[in-house]
């Protein structure tokens, strides 16, 4: 009793979230499989993973190792086998923001195909015995499925499209895709069905009508040339239409379901649809929980973190002597040890309110970035220790430094530089002893004329530039050869 109490206590609304998706994609993973022809294979699946589960919680190494490399073997086979469906899946989700918008009740309603004129067509094709195959497009994209062809766009009546299966006419022995009322392109050849027990079963028309059907969502209509019958044929399955009324019913039945997903009028007992799947996925989804996710018991463990200084303003000067790294120590379950990335903890001191002198900066909670599923123990050390000095604005004067001599019968007359003075930030005691900036070393021997460059400047340990950036300046000599004064 203890123990469920304490599961109650200390479930999280993010542990909620976590069994919800969990149980969504199972549920979908269920379905998948309910769908299509792999029932054994998630059946073989599902008892592999039992096995798994159970040698986990009796630790049978032996056999949790081999299962393991089994299923990662397992997963690319997966993807290799049951590639189609997985783009299938993939290309639905991708087309869910661009459903067509539910049409309302009032008046006549407008249809995406004249159900009439496409009726009377497939009835004139099934009286007179002529082959046909007719798509009507839904959601999925059909260009991946389709091969050959040409491309029409035109409107649907029933001219064209007796002239399209005509026997004589180019394209009659392949399929007609229908869009919006338009016949957007005819001959194309399609895929046949994966189950191979129904190629003896049905002619190619219906084998190539089934295996387009089972790879998307498309409705297909199929005129027997050697019977005369009409089948639809949706979902991998056939059904044999025996009059134009049940034509007409199919045909407004798909273009409903297409439209469901903005429909007001829907199914009101979904709810009660696949209920053993729903429960299944519930179950396992608690399950899953309680073996993987359930935070059972804390831990802690030690990380060596970076300090992170922010906010120091440029009119402040801290000595380098600073602390770098501290040993953080966190406790939590498992499994948010498990999601950490220990590259992103770091401690961040805000300096923005430094004093003058020797000091010591607490460090506390709210300086560590941790995850909200983690707890902060403790911080090692306590206090970093550092010297803060401020800087105030000082024109500093520029010395050229020059090394060497002037060649025989040369004099220096003057050295210069411009600008003379630098606006810098220095402390107090530079400001002080008004220590010049210096310029890097100007040889005055190889100079027998006037001469000027661009010198770099050298900044004491304690000086800043007030711009943050690092200037040059101009070095202007002149020299004099002797004699030349006497001689003017």
């Amino acid at each position: 009793m203890e123990h469920l109490l304490g599961m109650v206590e200390g479930f999280r609304v993010q542990d909620l979230f976590d069994i919800v998706i969990i149980t969504t994609l199972i549920y979908v993973i269920l379905i998948w499989f309910k769908d299509t022809a792999s029932r054994f294979v998630f059946a073989g699946i599902s008892l592999l993973g039992l096995v798994y589960i159970l040698a986990r919680v009796f630790h049978l190494y032996l056999t949790s190792l081999v299962l393991q490399g089994f299923f990662t073997i397992l997963l690319i086979a997966l993807v290799v086998i049951f590639q189609e469906d997985i783009r299938k899946f993939f290309e639905r989700l991708a087309t869910l923001g661009s459903l067509r918008p539910s049409r309302k009740n009032s008046g006549e309603r407008k249809w995406p195909v004249d159900v009439d004129i496409l009726i009377e067509s497939v009835a004139e094709l099934a009286a007179k015995r002529v082959g046909a195959i007719i798509i009507l497009q839904g959601r999925d994209p059909l260009e991946r499925h389709l091969k050959g062809g040409y491309d029409l766009d035109g409107k649907l009546t029933q001219p064209l499209m007796a002239s399209i299966f005509d026997p004589h006419s180019i394209g009659h022995d392949g399929a007609v895709v229908i869009h919006d009322n338009r016949v957007a392109k005819f001959g194309c050849h399609l895929p046949l069905s994966h189950d191979t027990e129904k190629f003896g079963k049905y002619g190619l028309r219906h084998t190539a009508a089934l295996g387009l059907s089972e790879r998307c969502d498309a409705l297909c209509i199929v005129v027997s040339e050697e019977r005369g019958t009409i089948s639809v044929v949706q979902d991998g399955k056939m059904v044999v239409s025996r009059k134009p009324s049940d034509l007409s019913s199919m045909i407004r039945a798909f273009y409903e379901r297409e439209e469901m997903p903005g429909n007001k009028r829907q199914n009101p007992h979904w709810a009660r649809r696949n209920t053993l799947e729903k429960a299944v996925a519930v179950v396992l989804a608690l399950g899953l929980w309680f073996s993987f996710g359930y935070q059972k018991e804390s831990i802690q463990r030690d990380f060596v973190v970076p300090i992170e200084y922010r906010k120091i303003s440029q009119e402040w000067e801290v000595e380098e002597n600073l602390h770098k790294e501290v040993t953080v120590t966190l406790m939590g379950p498992v499994q948010a040890f498990n999601l950490l990335d220990p590259a992103t903890l770091k401690v961040s001191v805000d300096l923005s309110s430094l004093a003058e002198g020797k000091q010591e900066i607490p460090l506390t909670s709210d300086m560590v970035r941790i995850p909200s599923n983690l707890s902060l123990m403790r911080v090692k050390p306590e206090r970093i220790r550092l010297s803060a000095y401020r800087l105030y604005v000082y024109n500093a004067p520029v010395h050229v430094r020059t090394t060497g001599s002037l060649q025989k019968g040369y004099t220096l007359k003057r050295v210069a530089a411009v600008p003379e003075t630098f606006a810098v930030l220095a402390p107090n005691s530079t400001i002080k002893k008004k220590i010049p900036i210096q310029t890097e070393e100007i040889d005055l021997s190889q100079i027998k004329e006037n001469f000027s460059m661009d010198a770099r400047v050298l900044l004491p340990n304690d000086v800043r530039l007030k711009s943050g950036q690092l200037p040059s300046v101009k070095v202007v000599v002149e020299v004099e050869k002797k004699g030349e004064e006497n001689t003017t």
